[in-house]
C-alpha cells in the first residue's frame, strides 16, 4: 500500500535538489510532506531544518527558473522602498521589495514559486513587479532591519509639506470643542508639527513657546540647557496658542488661569510620542 509521503509530486524545485545531489528523493518527499502540513514554503522548511544549505537552495532555484540571484546583504536599506507595501504583506508573503526603478518594483523571495507575493504586491502598488532570488536566512535577517529602519525613518530631513499636514496627532479623552477658522490655518499647524518633530529629533526634554510684548520665542530643552530654535512673528501667538490648545483639548477660551493636557503624535504604526501640555497665563 502506497503511503501518503509516497504520493506526493515531486515538485520542480525539489526534482532539481535531488539531479543537483543536494537531497535524496526520500528526504525530498517528506519535506514536501511536512511543509505543505506546517502551511510554510517548501524553501523555508529545508532550511530552518538544515536539511539543504540556504546558499545552494538559492543557487538551484535561480538556476531552475530563470530569476536573477543577488546578494541581500549588500543592498542599502535606506533606499529600500518601505513605504509601498504595508507591513502585514511582507510578513505573510516572506518578500521585500528592495528596490522601485522606473514603473518597475524589484521583490526580494527565496521561494522561486512565490508568485503571490508578486500578484498581491503588483495589486497593492500598482506597479510591475519582478523577483529576485535571495538566500532564504537573509532575507529574515533583511526584512525585520528594512522594518524596523522604516519605523524610524520619520525625520525632519525627509518631509515634505503634506507630511508635516498630515500628521496622525490626537489630545486627550475628551472630545476636543470647536474652535475658530485661525486654529486650522495650514503654516500654523505645519510650524507646531515642525517644532515638535524637531524637538523629538534634537532628543529634546521639553519645549517653550513664549511670547513677549514685541517678540515671540521657541525654546528647546537639551541636557538641561534652554537654546532658542525659533522667533515666529509675534502677531502669530494668539494662532500658535490656540493650535496647541485645540492638539492638546484644552479650553481655548480661557485664558486666565494654568491649564494640563496631552498630545499623542503617531509617527507610525509602532511609534508614538507623548506630550504634556502645562499652560500658564502671561501679561502678554
Amino acid at each position: 500500500m502506497a503511503t501518503a509521503a509516497s504520493t506526493i509530486r515531486i515538485s520542480g524545485l525539489a526534482r532539481r535538489l535531488i539531479n543537483d545531489g543536494l537531497i535524496s528523493e526520500q528526504d525530498a518527499t517528506s519535506s514536501q510532506k511536512e511543509a505543505h502540513d506546517n502551511g510554510i514554503a517548501l524553501t523555508t522548511y529545508l532550511v530552518k531544518n538544515g536539511i539543504v544549505d540556504a546558499s545552494d537552495l538559492a543557487h538551484a532555484g535561480s538556476s531552475e527558473f530563470g530569476i536573477p540571484l543577488m546578494n541581500i546583504a549588500s543592498i542599502d536599506l535606506e533606499s529600500v522602498p518601505n513605504n509601498l507595501v504595508p507591513e502585514k504583506l511582507i510578513r505573510q508573503h516572506h518578500a521585500l521589495p528592495i528596490q522601485k526603478r522606473g514603473n518597475r518594483l524589484f521583490v526580494a523571495i527565496s521561494d522561486p514559486m512565490n508568485l503571490a507575493a508578486l500578484d498581491e504586491f503588483k495589486f497593492n502598488t500598482g506597479i510591475t513587479t519582478e523577483a529576485v532570488l535571495v538566500e532564504e536566512d537573509k532575507l529574515d535577517e533583511v526584512i525585520d532591519k528594512a522594518l524596523e529602519m522604516g519605523d524610524k525613518s520619520l525625520s525632519m530631513d525627509g518631509l515634505l509639506d503634506d507630511d508635516l499636514d498630515n500628521l496622525d496627532i490626537s489630545g486627550g479623552d475628551e472630545e476636543s470643542e470647536e474652535a475658530d477658522s485661525d486654529v486650522d490655518d495650514t503654516p500654523i499647524v505645519r510650524f507646531v508639527n515642525k517644532v515638535m518633530l524637531d524637538a523629538i529629533n534634537k532628543k529634546a526634554s521639553d519645549i517653550h513657546f513664549e511670547p513677549y510684548e514685541k517678540t515671540y520665542r521657541v525654546r528647546f530643552r537639551v541636557d538641561g540647557v534652554l537654546e532658542e530654535i525659533a522667533s515666529p512673528p509675534q502677531n502669530l501667538s494668539p494662532r500658535i496658542s490656540a493650535r496647541l490648545k485645540v492638539m492638546s483639548r484644552l479650553d481655548i477660551s480661557e485664558r486666565r488661569i494654568p491649564q494640563d493636557g496631552r498630545i499623542k503624535m503617531q509617527l507610525s504604526k509602532k511609534r508614538s510620542i507623548d506630550f504634556r501640555v502645562n499652560t500658564c497665563p502671561t501679561l502678554f
